[in-house]
This record gives C-alpha cells, sequence and structure tokens, in this order.
C-alpha cells in the first residue's frame, strides 16, 4: 500500500470521471488517486447521436483522462473482481495481464452494460448503441444500405435497404431515430437512384407513449416532431422476432428491413452480482450517504447502484447521467468527509429538468419544469450540452457552426467491423473484441 491514502475508483463514465474529478481537485497530492477504465477517455454518451449520423468527429466526445484528471493514475483495463474485504480489486489490461491494486477508500462506478430481452434473432442481428464502436459502425452501415439501395434493381429490396427499425422509445431511441431521419433524407438526395424513395424509419416500444420516463409535455412534443418527420412511432408494440430479413413485430406484421438498432436500455454491469452483495433490479444497495453496508471504505454510484430517493420515500434514484454526475461528485465529497476534509452528507436530488435534442432545430426540453420546444428548445439543449460537456467544448461548437453552413460528410470509414460490436457487450467472449 502506498505511504499515502490510496483511493481506487473503478470505471470512468459519468459517476466515476465526476468523482475521480472532484477528488483530485479536493485532495490533491494528498492521497493516491486510481482509475481503472476500459478506455483512456471519457465518453459524453448524450452527443453520439450525432456521431453516428456524422454530424461530429467521434474524438469531439471523448475527453482524455491524462489531461482531465491530472495527478490521477489510469490503470487501463476491465475490472473482473472487488474484494471488499481483502480490499483490492482484480483487473485484465487490453493485453489479457492480470493484476491486483489494493485500496483504502474504493468508488464502484462500473456503469451498465446493453439490456437483452429474451427474443429469438436480437443477438445476432441487432445493432447495439453503447459507444464508439458502435457509434461509427452504424454510421458505415446507413451508409452502407443507401448506396446499396441507390443501385438496387429490386422494388422490395431497395425499399428493405432504406428501412431502419429502432427499439426502445427513450433518450436514446427517440434521439437515434430523429437524427437518423434527418441523415437519411440527407443522403438520398446524394443518389439519382432514390429520387423516388425516400428512407423510412420506424420507432418501436412497448410502452403507451415516446419517452414515458419524462413529462407528457415533453413526451408529447417529441411524437409531434418524430411523426412530422414522416417516421413511424409504434407504440404498444414489441419484436417478436428478428431475421437477416427484416423484424416480426408483436401485432403480427413483418417489416422487411436491414437495419435494426437496438435502444431498449441498460442494465448494471455483470460485475455487481458477482460481488454477493444486496441488489435491486441488478443494482448495488447503497444508503443514502452512497456507502454500501457493512464497509464505510466503500462507495458505489451511477447506474450500477440503487441509491435511495430521498425526494420519494421507498423509491431509489433512476439511471440517468444526472444522477451519475451529482452521485459522482457526492461520493467524492463523503471520501474526503471521511478523511476530515468536508461534511458528510446523504444524497437528496433537486430536479432541474431534462433535453432532448430532437435534430436540425428541434427539440424539447423542461428547465426548471418550464416546457419548451422548437428553436427555444433546441438553443437550451445545445447550451445544455457545452456546460456539461467536460472538454472539447469550442470543436464541438465549432463544428456546429460549421454543420449548420455545410452539407456533412458521410462516406464509409470502415474502421470497426461488424464482429468488433457485439449486441451482448456483457458476455466473456465479447469483452476481449470490443470495448464497453
Amino acid at each position: 500500500m502506498s505511504a499515502r491514502p490510496r483511493i481506487v475508483i473503478v470505471g470512468a463514465g459519468f459517476a466515476g470521471f465526476h468523482a475521480a474529478r472532484r477528488l483530485a481537485r479536493m485532495a490533491a497530492g494528498a492521497v493516491e488517486l486510481i482509475v481503472i477504465n476500459s478506455t483512456d477517455y471519457f465518453l459524453y454518451l448524450p452527443l453520439l447521436p450525432k456521431v453516428a449520423t456524422g454530424l461530429l468527429e467521434p474524438r469531439r466526445i471523448c475527453v482524455g483522462l491524462g489531461r482531465a484528471l491530472p495527478g490521477a493514475r489510469l490503470l487501463l483495463g476491465e475490472a473482473r473482481k472487488v474484494d471488499l474485504d481483502r480490499r483490492e480489486v482484480t483487473y485484465v489490461d487490453p493485453e489479457g495481464a492480470s493484476a491486483k491494486v489494493g485500496f483504502d477508500r474504493l468508488v464502484l462506478s462500473v456503469g451498465s452494460v446493453n439490456k437483452l430481452l429474451p427474443i429469438p434473432g436480437v443477438a445476432e442481428h441487432a445493432h447495439g448503441f453503447r459507444g464508439i464502436p458502435e457509434a461509427l459502425y452504424l454510421r458505415d452501415h446507413i451508409v452502407r444500405q443507401i448506396e446499396l439501395a441507390a443501385n438496387e434493381p429490386d422494388v422490395a429490396q431497395r425499399a428493405a435497404r432504406c428501412t431502419f427499425v429502432v427499439v426502445g422509445a427513450g433518450y436514446t431511441g427517440t434521439e437515434v431515430a430523429a437524427h437518423g431521419q434527418l441523415f437519411t433524407d440527407e443522403l438520398a438526395t446524394q443518389h439519382p437512384g432514390l429520387t423516388h424513395e425516400r428512407p423510412q424509419w420506424m420507432l418501436v416500444d412497448l410502452a403507451p407513449r415516446v419517452l414515458p420516463e419524462l413529462d407528457r409535455r415533453l413526451s408529447d412534443t417529441a411524437d409531434e416532431v418524430l411523426r412530422g418527420r414522416g417516421i413511424q412511432v409504434q407504440t404498444n408494440t414489441s419484436i417478436d422476432e428478428a431475421m437477416a430479413e427484416g423484424v416480426r413485430l408483436s401485432d403480427g406484421r413483418f417489416v422487411a428491413t436491414r437495419s435494426l438498432i437496438w435502444c431498449v436500455g441498460v442494465r448494471p454491469d455483470p460485475l455487481v452480482a458477482e460481488m454477493g452483495l444486496p441488489t435491486e433490479k441488478g443494482r448495488l444497495l447503497v444508503d443514502e450517504y452512497l456507502n454500501i453496508p457493512g464497509y464505510p471504505y466503500a462507495f458505489a454510484c451511477g447506474d450500477a447502484a440503487a441509491v435511495p430517493d430521498l425526494t420519494q420515500p421507498g423509491q431509489y434514484t433512476p439511471m440517468t447521467a444526472q444522477h451519475a454526475v451529482r452521485q459522482g461528485k457526492h461520493a467524492a465529497r463523503n471520501i474526503a468527509a471521511s478523511y476530515g476534509q468536508a461534511d458528510r452528507k446523504p444524497y437528496r436530488h433537486h430536479d432541474l429538468g431534462f433535453v432532448v435534442d430532437l435534430g436540425g432545430v428541434k427539440a424539447a426540453a423542461n428547465p426548471l419544469r418550464v416546457p419548451l420546444s422548437g428553436i427555444p428548445a433546441a438553443a437550451i439543449t445545445a447550451g445544455y450540452h457545452l456546460l456539461a460537456l467536460p472538454g472539447n467544448r469550442v470543436r464541438v461548437a465549432a463544428d456546429w457552426l460549421l454543420n449548420a453552413a455545410l452539407p456533412r460528410q458521410a462516406v464509409q470509414l470502415g474502421l470497426v467491423p461488424h464482429g468488433a460490436v457485439p449486441l451482448d457487450t456483457a458476455s466473456p467472449e465479447t469483452v476481449k473484441t470490443a470495448p464497453r
């Protein structure tokens, strides 16, 4: 063990990154801060749909951990075991070597992975949407389907290549469908063979409305924008089977498509279940101070933790980026409190509203519970993302300005083959082939 207290943070998503950043500022030089993560960057997930549709380059939404966390040591690898009794974490580096690191304090913020449902064919034929590899693959896939459709003499085959089905009408699915329709409409204008064949997007969800977790007014605004663009919104509907030629919906209809985009949701990283501690729907139970019960030196936050919602007794905070950011910072504060550097406080959040980017000048937002749509909402949404993005703000803003004046570049780069982005990124076989 180091002469200085050692704090180990497992995972550098929203919760882990902000916990590390806060600790680096609060206890600079006083502690040894170690971050274990599978990549050397923090990924700003809300802007991933813009990467998938060619509006942003992938490095714009990747913030290098070395620059953003001065004083912290990055251990590049996948955490495989957390032993709270022995106070050590076992991890495997990118080249397959296993190592252990001990800790005085621990922040478990391993995040989440794709949530799969027992639907035949989904794992084989659906495309996930959780990281840069998936976004880059999807961008190439969309461009490829449009280019192949432009030279397809068979009408049915051409229509199938021009049909894109998104499953899941939450934040991610709604934004992917909204941005995707604009993207393919622009692509189609570049190919004379598609002059009379407009690409068609379909958004499918078992819920009764899009964005079911949000205020009804935001949901209605998003629904209006989607339908206004010609997107088929299929609520109270699910997928019964996925095949190479298309998908069968729960109402019996068959939709011919080569593109099934899986945005159903996420589940906590399987590492949580392997710890053998009490969980709530796969999330590790913690107290209101983000402590793991029985282990005062261990904290958990973000998607991996079931944090009591003190504003709604008996409930747990939802798995959102806003909560992950706040919980990460709060865990850092309570760790500092354990060393006498701050006051220990329970986690209590205050809802400041939500934003949903629908592409172009369309968005839905309710800052401070004031419902907005259209250009005002789009301005609020863009401003929120620029403020929340912990780096590369000038580059992102510059790209947005250029996008307003110039057509987006849409070419296949071929950087990510299909086998490198399996949908079930939690399985042991796929962890080695694709980053989460």
